[in-house]
């Protein structure tokens, strides 16, 4: 009896020790097929019928597609990239051709006004098509990664007095303030981009405030964020639209007769999405709307 207990322990140590081995040596074989994947060095060995070899094979099969799909988005974005580039240099002076020459029109005395008049649409669509283009290039380039937003460590007061004069507000005598006491503080944000994020805000406000009414700048500062509202008191968002008013080239009904292609809030919310940031919207249709901005706070100096 004593001898067969010792038959049978040496076998199951035996055993134990013939799966520990195997286990490892899978191990040791999935480690290295996984580093040299992780590599980009991954090739398939030679096929026999065990598991481990079928996985072998079915891991290089997948990792040649994902080696092939990365050169065909790479190659896609290369095309997007030039496609761009071709845009912006290719049209910029036709566009500023038809411009001079509307304006050279206009500033002849001896037109008559229906001629004049014309003139000046061909002068307003000019405008509206150049500003659709350099719109629509620079949200090319953002979501390509021709131009990368890179946020660091900025200044809140130094964001804010970067902030341009929406010069449409004097033209519709619409009042634009920005809240003297902005605190001292630091948010992670592209300074250049986060400006243009801004600016769009900004404008946007502006557009869409009748003449006497006004726009605020605020900041606000909170535990993790920093909050930077543009406030008017405009036209409003119907509720039913303030989820759609961040989706590209979406304009409301109501505002249709307004100049815009629908890019500016699109290309807000993209900019703050790539820092980590949000934006948001809170408005009563006839008095006016709050877009926030939530900008990721820096503490220290």
């Amino acid at each position: 009896m004593t001898i067969l207990y010792i038959i049978l322990t040496a076998a199951a140590f035996l055993a134990a020790a013939i799966l520990y081995w195997r286990t490892r040596r899978l191990l040791g074989r999935l480690d290295c097929m996984l580093e040299s994947a992780v590599n980009g060095c991954f090739s398939e060995s030679e096929y026999t019928e065990d598991m481990l070899s079928r996985l072998e094979a079915r891991m290089y099969q997948y990792l040649s597609k994902d080696r092939q799909d990365r050169r065909e988005t790479a190659k896609e974005r290369d095309a997007v990239k030039s496609l761009v580039s071709d845009i912006s240099h290719q049209t910029k002076t036709p566009v500023a051709n038809i411009l001079l020459y509307s304006q050279l029109l206009l500033e002849n005395k001896s037109l008559d006004e229906g001629p004049r008049q014309l003139a000046g649409q061909i002068e307003m669509q000019t405008e509206k098509l150049n500003f659709l283009i350099q719109s629509l290039i620079r949200t090319s380039r953002l979501e390509n990664g021709i131009v990368a937003v890179i946020p660091k460590k900025n200044r809140i007061r130094e964001l804010i007095h970067d902030l341009p004069f929406p010069a449409q507000a004097r033209a519709k005598d619409v009042e634009y303030t920005v809240a003297e006491e902005v605190p001292d503080i630091c948010a992670c944000f592209d300074k250049k981009w986060t400006v243009e994020a801004l600016s769009n805000l900004v404008d946007n406000a502006v557009k869409y405030t009748p003449s006497g009414g006004k726009v605020t700048v605020s900041v606000q500062e909170y535990e993790m964020f920093v909050r930077i509202n543009v406030t008017d008191t405009g036209i409003g968002i119907q509720e039913e639209e303030t989820a759609k008013v961040f989706a590209r080239f979406y304009r409301s009904s109501h505002v249709q007769e307004e100049k815009g292609v629908g890019l500016g809030l699109y290309l807000a919310r993209e900019i703050l999405h790539r820092e980590d940031g949000y934006i948001k919207v809170a408005s009563v249709p006839g008095e006016g709307s709050v877009f926030s901005v939530f900008l990721p706070k820096e503490t220290g100096e």
